[in-house]
């Protein structure tokens, strides 16, 4: 059984083969998959770690390319349902140098959000000892409901819980909606990370105290803000630190910071107790992190370019 595991969407992500422009503008696209948990499980799979992946495609084309990706990345899909009723969920993507993203979602409804409760397998959760999740898979029923059901699954298991909301407000019916279900999935994490961008929307706080402070105070154990080429902030409530990111030639920032919390994860896994983690050792472990996120800037597409431990170790 797979040590870790991770639920959500996998879609089919069309990147603009040019930066820097719309999406009305882009002159043409590359076909990649895409959806964060997945990027996860493949970029925990690439480490080194066993994982699995969690979710619904379409019985189609673009469905059979993403099973035979995750499949030759190493990632168990035993649990990725191929749905009749339904098509893959396509989103095309324009990114810009600056990290900010213009993107356009066809799911109407898509594959992703049709997974059910009762295809949730409460055994196999309950052998993650590491088990992802995000917000995106909330926004709609049935695939709200089964990955709340697979969350408390996990957590009944002992697996390490780790949530990334990764905001994407186009997706859901209203914003308030989107608020709401992401702080009911928040008192689930052991770990959370939230990137800047997103920070203000989940927390209404410009600055980081009182966020911090609500995080925390719902029992998480270490918390973590992404700041882009920045680095990062984290706080476990006892100790906290900002970890400078790296400078590179950005070709594509979609997916640094799945890359991101894949390597902070294999890293965090090698400890019990994440409130007893001292600062040089948390240091090492975002800076870990932040190298994975900076080496996934340098390819067109996510998966493509997430890295091994022999690519991270080489960049630092």
């Amino acid at each position: 059984m797979p040590k870790a595991l991770c639920i959500g969407e996998l879609l089919i992500d069309f990147v603009s083969t040019t930066p820097d422009v719309t999406l009305a503008e882009a002159p043409g696209f590359v076909k990649a998959p895409g959806g964060a948990p997945a990027n996860v499980a493949v970029g925990l799979a690439k480490l080194g770690m066993d994982a699995g992946f969690i979710g619904k495609v379409g019985a189609d084309a673009f469905g059979d390319f993403l099973r035979e990706t995750l499949q030759q990345n190493s990632v168990n899909t035993d649990y990725l349902i191929s749905g009749e009723g339904s098509r893959t969920t396509l989103a095309f993507v324009a990114t810009r140098s600056d990290g900010m993203k213009d993107i356009t979602f066809y799911r109407h409804p898509g594959a992703d959000i049709q997974l059910s409760p009762d295809e949730i397998d409460t055994d196999y959760l309950k052998s993650a000892e590491l088990f992802h999740y995000g917000s995106v898979s909330l926004s709609h029923s049935p695939s709200r409901e089964a990955t709340l059901h697979a969350i408390q699954s996990a957590k009944a298991g002992g697996a390490l819980l780790s949530y990334d909301p990764n905001l994407r407000l186009m997706l859901w019916d209203n914003a308030s909606d989107a608020k709401h279900w992401i702080w009911e999935v928040m008192p689930y994490a052991d770990v959370v990370k939230i990137s800047e961008e997103e920070w203000e929307f989940v927390t209404g706080d410009i600055g980081l105290e009182h966020g911090i402070e609500r995080i925390l105070g719902l029992g998480v154990k270490l918390l973590v803000v992404t700041l882009g080429e920045r680095g990062c902030y984290y706080t476990n409530g006892f100790v906290d630190g900002f970890v400078d990111g790296f400078i590179v030639d950005v070709i594509d920032t979609l997916g640094a910071g799945d890359a991101f919390v894949a390597a902070m994860l294999i890293q965090l896994m090698q400890h019990a107790d994440l409130t007893s983690l001292e600062k040089v050792r948390l240091d090492a472990i975002m800076r870990y992190a932040n190298a994975a996120g900076a080496l996934a800037t340098q390819k067109v597409g996510v998966i493509p370019a997430l890295p091994t431990p022999v690519d991270i170790e080489g960049f630092l």
